[in-house]
């Protein structure tokens, strides 16, 4: 993670980087982040998270590695989708350069946020029987029926949508799901490929373009032959017994026939640059670039009153004297992270009092009733934006026994000065928690804006949600409120301004700095904990 351009680099870089290796836990790349990491060369922080094993989210090209990573705005100033995501489905014949054709694309592409989508993960789940006849190479999996098509569709729908989803792997040796899935984010564009991408009415209505690659038959059957032997563990005999008796009567009656539904039609496969060019060009006229930009946020919901959602702790003389203690430019470092930790305490505290709670009664000591409340919810979830927002996470954990913890990393882009999604990690099954949602000062709300967003994606209930900050301006709790309006909001502290360089005014300074003593440039704004490097 480098410095924007023309900024120095500083502590606060390297101190994010260690960050980031911690909260991995793998060797990986550090722009492979947006997936459950696995493995760990020392014991990490206790998280409870999903048990995901997937592949690294990037696409390698022969020119440069293509990551799904620095995700930007996939939604507007009201908190809902600006566009769907582009989709392109690939069709053709077994073994007909469909993969190299997307990758081609991609590359030629040139978009930040790409989702390739193998129709061979959806192979349906075998019978017994079934598992028999594949053994013997006598399973036809070239038919329509092979395939778990409500999922697929159900799978599309939510990428385009901007959604996660959970993608089956299967496993070509064994004829079967494997236990592991991985799981893919939306994108700005979706490639989805397979031998029957045609084959479903419902399907082609989620095909934005549809191309057919067209290889000559001896081709496809010895790329066939190379792959089946090389990499899924047949003999020849079965992979021609297998090609004679279902590969090539399903594609004369299942798969060519399709060809006519194809907007484009791509001669000898990936040998056909001029047309995968014109591909590329027309794909680009479609596409348009969408941002929520800060400077948009700063000029909306001006002069309106605080929304209802919103909650400030009380201003009692003690909260007032820490405040004035953490924003006192001269208050040393320790000062700081004490009153500060003291600050994010109360904070928790006042946060847990709009939680569900329900009636139950229990027995004292003294063997009498005592009238009581409990929690009525599932579990509560902690999600930080890193880097400023870990600091809560002691907070909270203090005073919620067991709580998980989940994380994400947002940054800006230096060229655009948008919000970029670049890391996510959150907990199993985070759609049933009530979650709180932790970042030390929040300013113009982008980075937020699209905190919650995630959390949306990933099917937490908008009303279960409970954005926590020390500080706000009144700026971003409008432009949240207002994109977000059952999102409950929760601060010390809201000050009225927010200057041209998005600084809150009086402000505190930038947190993560102060914090972990890390130097910052004086242009600096106090969302660039969450929004920056």
């Amino acid at each position: 993670l480098g410095a924007p351009t023309g900024r120095p680099r500083s502590h606060r870089h390297l101190r994010l980087r260690q960050l980031l290796l911690l909260r991995s836990n793998s060797s990986a790349e550090s722009l492979e982040r947006l997936y459950p990491a696995v493995g760990s060369t020392k014991p990490p922080r206790k998280r409870t998270t999903s048990q995901c094993k997937s592949e690294p989210p990037l696409l390698r090209t022969s020119k440069r590695t293509i990551y799904t990573a620095g995700r930007p705005p996939w939604y507007n100033e009201h908190g809902t989708q600006s566009k769907e995501a582009f989709v392109i489905g690939l069709g053709g014949g077994s073994a007909s350069g469909k993969t190299t054709v997307a990758t081609m694309i991609i590359e030629a592409l040139d978009v930040p946020w790409v989702v390739l989508l193998s129709m061979d993960s959806f192979y349906k789940v075998l019978t017994k029987q079934q598992q028999e006849q594949a053994a013997n190479n006598d399973f036809n999996f070239d038919h329509p029926d092979a395939f778990d098509f409500d999922l697929i569709i159900a799978t599309l729908k939510k990428l385009k949508q901007g959604k996660s989803v959970k993608i089956p792997i299967y496993d070509f040796t064994t004829h079967s799901r494997k236990k592991e899935w991985k799981t893919l984010y939306g994108a700005n564009v979706i490639i989805f490929e397979g031998i029957m991408a045609f084959a479903d009415k419902e399907l082609l209505k989620l095909l934005d373009l549809k191309i057919f690659v067209d290889t000559d038959s001896d081709i496809r059957l010895v790329r066939r032959l190379r792959r089946d032997i090389s990499e899924r563990g047949r003999d020849i005999e079965g992979v021609i017994k297998q090609y004679n008796k279902f590969v090539k009567p399903a594609f004369d009656q299942y798969i060519q026939p399709t060809m006519r539904l194809a907007d484009i039609v791509v001669p000898r496969g990936s040998g056909n640059r001029v047309a995968i060019e014109l591909i590329v060009q027309h794909v680009h006229s479609q596409l348009e670039e969408v941002r929520a930009p800060r400077a948009a946020l700063a000029s909306a919901h001006q002069c309106h009153p605080l929304p209802q959602t919103l909650s400030v702790l009380k201003s009692t003389p003690q909260v007032r004297g820490m405040h004035t203690i953490i924003r006192n430019k001269e208050t040393s470092r320790d000062e700081f992270i004490f009153y500060s930790k003291r600050l994010m305490r109360l904070l928790i505290e006042h946060a847990l009092s709009f939680l569900p709670f329900q009636s139950c009664t229990v027995q004292t000591p003294q063997g009498q009733d005592y009238e009581g409340r409990t929690y009525s919810g599932k579990q509560i979830t902690g999600v930080s934006i890193l880097r400023a927002g870990e600091t809560m996470e002691p907070a909270l954990r203090a005073v919620c026994k067991d709580v998980r913890i989940g994380t994400i990393l947002i940054q800006t882009n230096c060229n655009t000065g948008e919000p970029e999604l670049h890391y996510l990690r959150l907990p199993k099954d985070i759609s049933e928690d009530h979650v709180i949602l932790m970042d030390c000062t929040v300013s113009t709300g982008a980075a937020a804006m699209m905190a919650v967003r995630v959390l949306l994606d990933h099917d937490v209930p908008e009303d279960k949600i409970f954005l926590l900050s020390l500080l706000m301006a009144e700026m971003g709790v409008h432009s949240v409120a207002y994109a977000f309006p059952r999102v409950k909001i929760i601060t010390t502290a809201v000050d009225k301004k927010v200057n041209d360089l998005f600084r809150i005014i009086p402000g505190i300074g930038n947190f993560g700095d102060r914090y972990f003593g890390t130097d910052a440039p004086p242009d600096w704004s106090d969302e660039e904990d969450a929004l920056s490097t």
